[in-house]
């Protein structure tokens, strides 16, 4: 996941908005945990063939506003976004609505000025986190019969779907990169015929449709606006547009910008903060939000970006967090046809940073670490989310079928903050689970600035659930951020040779990928050349069949900075040499998670 360079860039975008800074600070408290641990020997098993949400991880936007959001897609000869056609419709309220509606414009026009004031972190400045191709772009309509070098291997046909943050509206205060609103870019691929087509669409959120119709953004943005006193202020200001019936925010506060997954016939798009959300392939190749998905009303919670899908028993394994009130943490899971389990209470002491987590065959693998939430720190100007040094970073593992927590082992581990965890499997022999990750020095560096330069170090990370220890190893001798990738996902939860890694250098630009052998440490770099920069490195399967675990090619959308085009280029896997470039039409901004959905399961969309 690339996140934006703390060195203000210019781009055709951001050199034509004059952002206006907020103030901001972060300070952290101390915490003191005390873990039990219970010991659990492993055994192998026979593979088997609208609510209402209480979670608050999101943030607003504060610039000046413009007038209109993009509905048309408007792409010009360099790719600038352009004012839409069409006029926004005004709210239909009553008196006291309208009354209200100003009165609280009044009050947020004061904060905004009072904000500028003061400078902003370089965490929450938009002229860092939204500058050069971080920059939002218009939609783009389904763009056919794209130039292609090279020759498409037959065996891909389907298409490529990257999620990515891309704000409907220019910021009016602080923005964090993580912020904006979902966007989809879509690449159509007939590898028989040869050809591809391009989309990109906005998940129709009931934020980003909420906010379309008032013509400015209202919703508060988590990581860029909630901070301090003029934290609590937004806060304030937007619960009180949703007693006046301004904003709904039981409809959903979600953007739905970070992972992507195709399961139960559905390719959902989600984000921590909210349920996820369906979006429908059209045969043309276009998408289309169908809407909210609460799995039949079975979901009543948030659910995080990073759903697994176990590849031999086709179930779902997710996790929810609250940042809010207890249970802290519930686990659950879905069979193939989409029933839900029971929900699992996971005890935690307190709200914890859960982006990702692990399966193996028979567990589920989940991190208790350093990064946490505590709104209570806003209340004394600081930032919510806190690195808490005092707390001990653990892992717990819990069998997959498990209906409470009572038989969690904890494993504690370190001074580890694993943004990401690419896989995780058994060793019977040891009674070990093995965890591959790529832990993250300072664990909040990207939420709160930092004077140490950031790392990202692929590790190999042991649990003994015998003893309840702990060991930990650098997968590669070189020193080199390995951030957004996987693993062959036939292979997820059991053990894997490979992983296909973003190179994240210069931090927080990608310049490659590595294909690295977990088990010997040997790397093989794929760099995109002078000035190009991709992102998640995407590892597609020739078939579920194959012997070799890399037999199957990499897809990565790729940006050139020097003459401002993009294009999707495919990867041979197994000698690391380029098959196919797919030259884009538009622009695409680094991003975030994508997936492949092959041409059978979109002839069997929901």
């Amino acid at each position: 996941m690339a996140v934006p360079s703390t060195t203000p860039n210019s781009s055709i975008w951001a050199r034509a908005q004059m952002y206006h800074p907020t103030p901001s600070s972060s300070s952290s408290t101390l915490i003191n945990l005390g873990f039990t641990s219970k010991s659990i020997t492993l055994k192998k098993n026979k593979p088997n063939n609208n609510s209402t949400i209480h979670c608050a991880l999101h943030s607003p936007s504060v610039l000046h506003f413009p007038k209109q959001p993009y509905e048309q897609p408007l792409i010009t000869k360099d790719d600038t976004p352009t004012k839409p056609k069409g006029n926004t419709q005004p709210p239909h309220w009553n008196p006291l609505q309208r009354a209200a509606a100003m009165a609280l414009d009044l009050a947020e026009g004061a904060l905004v000025s009072r904000e500028r004031q003061h400078p902003l972190p370089k965490t929450a400045d938009p002229r860092v986190q939204i500058s050069g191709n971080f920059a939002p772009v218009p939609e783009q309509p389904v763009r056919n019969s794209l130039p292609i070098t090279g020759t498409i291997p037959k065996c891909i046909n389907g298409v490529y779907l990257r999620n990515g943050a891309n704000p409907q509206f220019d910021p009016v205060a602080g923005h964090h990169f993580f912020d904006g609103d979902g966007m989809v870019h879509a690449v159509n691929i007939n590898g028989g015929s040869g050809t591809a087509s391009y989309a990109c669409r906005f998940t129709e959120t009931q934020r980003l449709i909420q906010e379309r119709k008032l013509g400015r953004p209202v919703f508060p943005k988590a990581i860029g606006e909630l901070h301090g006193h003029s934290g609590i202020a937004r806060l304030a200001l937007f619960f009180a547009r949703g007693l006046f019936g301004l904003v709904d925010q039981n409809r959903g506060t979600g953007v739905a910008n970070a992972g992507l997954v195709y399961f139960n016939d559905r390719l959902l798009a989600m984000s921590e903060d909210d349920l996820p959300y369906q979006v429908r392939i059209k045969a043309s190749g276009d998408l289309e939000t169908i809407g909210r998905y609460n799995f039949d009303e079975q979901l009543k919670s948030t659910m995080i970006a990073h759903p697994k899908v176990d590849p031999v028993s086709k179930e779902l394994f997710a996790l929810s967090y609250d940042v809010i009130q207890k249970p802290y943490l519930k686990y659950f899971k879905f069979s193939p046809d989409g029933k839900k389990s029971s929900d699992v209470e996971i005890p935690l002491h307190e709200p914890t940073m859960m982006h990702d987590f692990a399966i193996t065959e028979n567990f589920v693998v989940i991190p208790d670490q350093q990064v946490v939430f505590k709104l209570q720190e806003m209340i004394t100007g600081g930032s919510p989310v806190i690195y808490d040094r005092s707390k001990q970073c653990r892992f717990g593992v819990l069998g997959k079928n498990a209906s409470n927590a009572s038989d969690i082992v904890w494993v504690e581990c370190p001074d580890t903050f694993c943004f990401h965890l690419w896989n995780a499997w058994e060793e019977t022999e040891t009674d070990e689970v093995v965890v591959i990750g790529s832990c993250m020095t300072p664990p909040d560096s990207i939420f709160n600035e930092s004077d140490e330069s950031l790392k990202s170090v692929l590790c190999e990370i042991r649990l003994n659930l015998k003893t309840g220890k702990s060991t930990r190893r650098a997968v590669i001798k070189d020193e080199v951020n390995l951030e957004a990738g996987m693993v062959n996902k036939n292979k997820l939860g059991r053990k894997t040779k490979y992983a296909y890694l973003a190179i994240a250098e210069p931090w927080p630009k990608v310049s490659g990928f590595a294909k690295v052998d977990i088990l010997s440490g040997e790397m093989k770099k794929y760099i995109y050349g002078d000035r190009k920069y991709g992102g998640e490195p995407f590892f597609l399967p020739r078939d579920h069949n194959s012997e070799n675990e890399d037999d199957g090619y990499i897809l990565c959308f790729v940006h050139d900075e020097r003459t401002w085009k993009s294009e999707l280029q495919i990867v041979n896997a197994m000698n690391m040499k380029l098959e196919a470039l797919i030259k884009l039409p538009s622009r695409v901004p680094y991003g975030f998670h994508g997936t492949f959905v092959d041409s059978k399961d979109l002839a069997n969309q929901a």
